[in-house]
């Protein structure tokens, strides 16, 4: 076989895959397809966990983060579009956002340690600066669109992550990231 032959014959190959592969996300989306998620599972799961490992997490953070990458598979399946993205490239974003959430999570700081016995009384002159601190943070937040507010509200409070806020809210995380980001700056010259 001429390699020009070689090279259709892969490329027709490569072309039925990523239409099976809508075609299980589609069943999946419609009518929750078990079958076709088992066999979207059996073939992306490993391909997620290797490519987590490669990336630098251990093999029991990579099992744990492909099982929630291709529970999300799941769940979203009706956020799939294919017209933007092809199924691989589709799961393998999730599998980048999941790894990067959980880098996040692993570097927040932990809380400092809790001191025992008395502690000395704080000075009244820092008291009202931290009160009146408060008050103009409350209403700084208050005057926020309540769209970013709510954003706000997850992240800061909620101790949400991104994508966590994006599965909770079904906005895009560019949405997301940019309605924080919008709200901080008005936050940052409120508190000026």
């Amino acid at each position: 076989m001429a390699d020009a032959d070689k090279e259709r014959v892969l490329k027709d190959d490569k072309s039925e895959k990523r239409l099976l592969w809508v075609s299980h996300m589609t069943r999946i989306r419609d009518t929750q397809d078990k079958a076709a998620f088992a066999e979207l599972y059996a073939h992306f799961a490993p391909r997620v966990k290797g490519f987590l490992m490669k990336s630098g997490s251990d093999a029991s953070l990579a099992e744990e983060c492909a099982q929630e990458v291709m529970a999300t598979c799941w769940h979203k399946a009706h956020l799939f579009d294919p017209s933007r993205a092809s199924v691989a490239t589709w799961i393998f974003t999730i599998a980048r956002n999941r790894k990067i959430d959980v880098l996040r999570k692993q570097r927040r700081p932990e809380p400092e340690e809790l001191t025992w016995g008395p502690e000395e009384e704080p000075d009244q002159a820092d008291i009202l600066v931290l009160q009146e601190e408060s008050a103009l943070l409350g209403q700084a937040l208050s005057d926020l669109p309540p769209a970013q507010r709510e954003l706000i509200q997850k992240a800061y409070f909620g101790e949400l992550s991104h994508s966590e806020i994006a599965a909770q809210t079904g906005l895009p995380l560019g949405t997301i990231k940019s309605r924080i980001r919008l709200a901080l700056e008005r936050l940052r010259h409120a508190m000026k």
